[in-house]
């Protein structure tokens, strides 16, 4: 996926500098999302949620590319000249992240980031240089020195928050607001952007602007589900999550990305020690304890055992909108079937893809914001029990 999409990338942009230099990412789930038979018949006795259910014995919504703004259609036909293929991939636009907590009932987001220590890297985009968009340039945020959050640096740069710490500081806004929350899970996902390259040093700035929006005790961290065991994956085959109570009103950083990224960060830290973001790791590893899974329909089983087996998974509900326009929620069954704690979506309740002209929504049964897992949860858990209605 990477490599693709790096490929992808520089492909677009050197056709984007080009083409400037010539001119001067039925279905409701009410339904899709019925309880197979590991959680039917349940007891009718809810257990103390707070105390006796675990973090990886839940599931939730969560979107993908959760930044996305859509370019506008002069851009857009831009890039459609390019790869038609691709314009119609990136047609989607997410609101704000508040609206995303709030509205849409989302508790896992992803942001692509983009180092700029030094500030103004990403702040003359090709496809803003002949004026469609006034904001493109001499924008403060893309100017000052800070992690970015976007798409493609020349293409598809438009974003709900430009700035990482603005993205983060939203979502701290909302957090302290609503306490009850479960956790809010932040998957970031480096992008190797030509102007400046992921190094250790990047990534210690990636988390030191981590800590100047929340505290440490607002943070799940690797080291907080280590404990006592001698490696992250220990406690993760222990299953030995935090508890729910223990979880409520905090937030957890995953990194999408596998190699180079993952040994980058781990550089000076063996194990997770000290940081911030759980890596996507192999099973075995020693900090293994997240893994992205994009197909649940071709990895089905394969999340189901991950995550009996103490890890947590991220899966994809659509993707390149096919599902949308097609009114297909195959894939939005099979995600939620499958266990996976996280599944994501272009196009969440409560409005899903009718922008779109269609009827497709990714959303949990009844629009919750979180419910017990359908593979994990002990059997009286309650779906009403897991986030009270109220967050």
């Amino acid at each position: 996926m990477g490599k693709q999409r790096i490929g992808v990338r520089m492909a677009l942009v050197a056709s984007a500098v080009a083409l400037v230099g010539a001119a001067g990412c039925s279905g409701s789930s009410d339904d899709a999302g019925a309880r197979s038979s590991t959680t039917a018949g349940r007891s009718s006795t809810t257990v103390a949620a707070d105390d006796d259910l675990k973090l990886n014995e839940i599931q939730v919504m969560g979107t993908h590319n959760s930044f996305h703004v859509a370019p506008p259609p002069e851009e857009l036909a831009r890039l459609a000249a390019l790869d038609a293929d691709q314009a119609e991939h990136r047609s989607y636009t997410h609101p704000d992240l508040t609206t995303q907590l709030g509205e849409e009932r989302i508790r896992q987001i992803e942001l692509d980031v983009f180092a700029d220590s030094e500030g103004g890297r990403y702040s003359d985009p090709v496809f803003g240089r002949d004026g469609s968009d006034p904001s493109a340039t001499g924008d403060d945020p893309m100017d000052e020195p800070g992690t970015k959050v976007l798409h493609e640096q020349d293409v598809d740069y438009h974003s709900v928050c430009p700035a990482l710490v603005a993205c983060l500081g939203e979502v701290k806004t909302w957090s302290d607001a609503h306490p009850d929350h479960v956790p809010i899970a932040i998957n970031i996902q480096p992008d190797q952007a030509v102007p400046e390259k992921w190094t250790t040093e990047a990534m210690n700035g990636l988390d030191d602007e981590i800590r100047s929006v929340f505290d440490d005790d607002q943070i799940i961290t690797p080291d907080d589900v280590r404990g006592s065991h001698a490696t992250l994956e220990e406690a993760v085959r222990a299953k030995d999550w935090p508890t729910l109570g223990d979880s409520r009103g905090k937030v957890m950083f995953l990194m999408i990305n596998p190699e180079p990224y993952r040994s980058i960060y781990l550089d000076g830290h063996p194990g997770l020690e000290g940081r911030i973001l759980f890596t996507n790791a192999e099973p075995g590893q020693p900090d293994a304890s997240y893994v992205g899974l994009d197909d649940p329909i071709a990895d089905g089983s394969r999340i189901t055992e991950l995550v009996e087996q103490g890890y947590l998974v991220r899966t994809r509900a659509d993707a390149d909108n096919v599902e949308a326009v097609a009114r297909d929620d195959a894939r939005l069954r099979a995600a939620l079937a499958s266990g996976a704690q996280w599944v994501s979506t272009d196009y969440p309740g409560p409005d899903g893809a009718s922008a779109l002209g269609t009827t497709y929504v990714a959303q949990l049964p009844g629009f919750a914001a979180a419910r017990c897992n359908p593979v994990t949860a002990p059997s009286t858990c309650r779906d009403d029990a897991v986030e009270p209605a109220s967050s």
